[in-house]
């Protein structure tokens, strides 16, 4: 069984980028640790929960019946009720650490935490399994090792600039910037993180999204303990291959 540290926001991160990792890792005997900026439980972007304000692009956009349920689950679970404070956890007390996306303006105090720098840093500079999807990318490629991201010589995907652009597109006119969580979009951040931007892979088109029994509609991107997803599409596929990850990391 591997300790899984899972940092969140106090509000505003993916239900399924969140709630289908906490399933597929918790049915596997793994242990998840979740940590707020105050110690209180978080939650989800309510958008992605209920569709509201989404308007005709709802069914679309928001999350599926998978990460719904995996996230209503999560909610119940005392862990995710009892999270620690970003301030009170070292990374030497975890196996692995997982970093969850989502979009919406809450995400900043998670993206732009220096505790969390640093303890993304440290992960990476012990060689533990490190999880990032879409906006959780972002951090990771903030996070400093002697003066370069810890992705720089490493290979990556993250929420690509076609997929945040195209939800911008389509929601704009009524919903303004609410998939734009800064000016700069994701993938072109996480670019100059890099050694070239040759080292961002943004996987095959898709607009299906993976689910239980269809891993293959997923993407994801290994580079020795990193692995990478894009965006709540990919996130069985993604919690399923860092299970494989730490199951071998165990061995």
């Amino acid at each position: 069984m591997a300790i899984v540290l899972m940092p969140l926001p106090s509000h505003d991160f993916d239900p399924t980028e969140t709630g289908v990792p906490w399933r597929m890792l918790s049915e596997r005997g793994h242990r998840l640790v979740f940590a707020t900026p105050d110690g209180k439980p978080g939650a989800a972007d309510p958008e992605m929960v209920t569709g509201r304000g989404l308007g005709i692009f709802a069914r679309l956009l928001k999350a599926d019946r998978n990460g719904c349920s995996a996230y209503d689950a999560m909610r119940r679970d005392p862990a995710f009720n009892r999270p620690m404070r970003y301030d009170d956890f070292h990374e030497s007390e975890f196996d692995a650490l997982l970093l969850p996306g989502g979009h919406a303006k809450g995400m900043r105090p998670y993206l732009e935490s220096a505790v969390l720098n640093l303890a993304v840093s440290s992960f990476f500079a012990r060689h533990k399994p490190v999880a990032a999807i879409c906006h959780g990318v972002l951090l990771a490629a903030r996070s400093r090792d002697g003066g370069k991201s810890v992705l720089f010589g490493r290979k990556t995907t993250a929420l690509t600039r076609r997929m945040e652009l195209g939800a911008w597109a389509l929601t704009y006119l009524y919903h303004g910037d609410y998939y734009r969580t800064y000016k700069v979009p994701v993938e072109n951040e996480v670019k100059a993180a890099l050694a070239g931007p040759e080292d961002f892979i943004a996987g095959p088109s898709s607009l299906k999204r993976d689910a239980p029994d269809r891993l293959d509609l997923g993407f994801t991107l290994r580079d020795g303990n990193y692995l990478s997803a894009r965006w709540p599409g990919d996130a069985h596929r993604f919690a399923s291959d860092f299970a494989a990850m730490l199951e071998r990391a165990k061995t």
